[in-house]
């Protein structure tokens, strides 16, 4: 696998130093963690993500290609969609396009949550990384 924008390889080894039932506290923790849409940005403005078991949103502003800013929404009921757009903001927010476009788009198996997380929860998550690649080209 390609390098790994630095905030995205400590989330990854964060998980790697991790077994089992502990990766899914994780990323439920991860869960909390993500961030509430700022005031100026309306869930119903956002892109809905289908491939995602649960609803989800995201907003791409690529204002300044150079620092790339990333929305994400999805009901609380929904610790693992939420996990994992959480783990995307929190590892690709504020970088450039150009290091979001060189993610690996498999990077989440990385992760190690394929024993954990049913396959089509993970299609979600890489349907999110797809869909904010889509608006950066």
């Amino acid at each position: 696998m390609s390098a790994l924008p630095e905030s995205l390889a400590e989330i990854v080894e964060d998980f790697a130093a991790v077994e089992g039932q502990d990766k899914l506290q994780l990323l439920l923790e991860f869960s909390r963690e993500l961030p509430p849409l700022p005031e100026h940005l309306a869930q119903d403005a956002m892109e809905p993500v289908p491939e995602c078991q649960s609803p989800l949103f995201l907003s791409v502003d690529a204002t300044d290609p150079a620092r790339i800013q990333l929305y994400f929404s999805a009901p609380p009921e929904a610790p693992t969609t939420r996990g994992f757009a959480s783990i995307l903001a929190q590892g690709l927010d504020g970088l450039s396009a150009q290091e979001i476009l060189d993610v690996p788009d498999d990077f989440y198996s990385a992760l190690g949550l394929s024993d954990a997380v049913s396959p089509l929860r993970l299609r979600g998550m890489s349907a999110m990384l797809a869909r904010i690649k889509r608006h950066l080209r």
